[in-house]
């Protein structure tokens, strides 16, 4: 572990060691620059991706993996397990440009279990072992892989994972310390995390309730892992990078003001606005809006408001009064002069994958 925020993967340098998790619905090249621009990510992790629709040609899968030169180093996640088609996507991400390919072994839906593809591999080892030499040997560019702890609490088996993963020549592992039966309940066990770094010689990248720089900080000191890998608390906080960076280096640490959160509302509006139609661009930056905004006074209010909106120029009316109110005066518009307008579901059910 090098806290002066230098890591190697393969050939690749990262700098400084924060991570940008994997989320599916989430990390999409959008969301991606965004949190580049904000400043401090090492290395960015695009959402998972399946290997049925890249190998088979689907249009929709292709352009998950559209990245642009300023988000590398890039790492594009992959997940599956037929060893032939996780071989080929390894290839045609390598022919895409991407700096690394990583294996999705840790997610925990049961869409993808059900398919033997994430978390269902750390029960299958020997299926683990032949698809990570089967990409291993494909590809130049190099392989990760990012696990969970184990299936469930009786069966952890992280440091013997990590160990197969490194005799297969991969280059890194990223370790989620929940089980795959916890889902995204409980807490992260660390403990874990920092026994497969103990126990590995190739980089072991930690992840799992890294919600402030403090805690980023301390997990790098308290386990010696080689980075720290941050998902929800990027979303709450995209400055946590930046932050966590400064703190590394010993300098004060930024804290946005509120027209900087407002500035940011928009610039993620103009980034998603090219790519997507008005129905799904409602729903992503109603996502953005409700993490946002937990904390700031009269941002339940404001929230509630936003997801009773239909059209984007409804959500910007509701979101620049907000943030003008609260620059201008110190305190939330009073929302009981201005009508709400009128009811409709949210588009969005897309659920982040740390």
């Amino acid at each position: 572990m090098d806290m002066t925020g230098k890591l190697h993967i393969g050939g690749v340098a990262i700098t400084p060691n924060l991570v940008l998790a994997p989320m599916a619905g989430v990390t999409d090249s959008s969301f991606r620059r965004l949190i580049k621009e904000l400043g401090g990510v090492g290395l960015i992790v695009t959402e998972f991706i399946s290997v049925e629709g890249l190998t088979r040609g689907n249009m929709r899968t292709h352009r998950m993996m559209k990245f642009l030169p300023v988000e590398r180093p890039l790492s594009i996640q992959i997940f599956g397990h037929n060893v032939d088609r996780m071989t080929a996507a390894a290839e045609i991400i390598e022919e895409c440009g991407a700096d690394i390919v990583d294996i999705n072994c840790g997610c925990p839906a049961k869409r993808v279990v059900k398919g033997g593809g994430g978390s269902s591999l750390l029960r299958d080892l020997p299926q683990l072992e032949k698809i990570l030499r089967g990409i291993r040997n494909a590809v130049s560019i190099p392989v990760t892989m990012k696990i969970r702890t184990g299936w469930d609490e009786s069966s952890i088996n992280a440091v013997e994972v990590g160990r197969v993963i490194e005799g297969c020549g991969a280059n890194m592992v990223a370790i989620h310390g929940r089980t795959r039966m916890q889902g995204y309940s409980g807490s992260a066990n660390w403990d874990v995390i920092a026994a497969v770094k103990k126990a590995v010689s190739i980089p072991v990248i930690g992840c799992g309730d890294v919600t402030t720089p403090d805690i980023a900080v301390d997990r790098l000191r308290e386990t010696g892992v080689d980075a720290v890998m941050i998902g929800r608390g990027a979303i709450a906080n995209p400055w946590i990078f930046r932050q966590t960076s400064e703190m590394l280096r010993g300098e004060p640490i930024y804290q946005p003001p509120l027209g900087e959160k407002h500035r940011v509302l928009h610039r993620y509006h103009h980034l998603l606005r090219d790519e997507l139609p008005e129905r799904a661009l409602t729903g992503k930056l109603k996502q953005m809006c409700a993490y946002f905004t937990h904390g700031l006074e009269g941002g339940a209010r404001l929230r509630e408001r936003v997801f009773q909106s239909q059209t984007i120029t409804e959500i910007y009316d509701l979101i620049d009064m907000y943030f003008s109110s609260m620059m201008e005066r110190g305190c939330p518009p009073e929302w009981s002069r201005h009508p709400a307008p009128p009811t409709a579901v949210s588009t969005d059910s897309s659920r982040a994958s740390l």
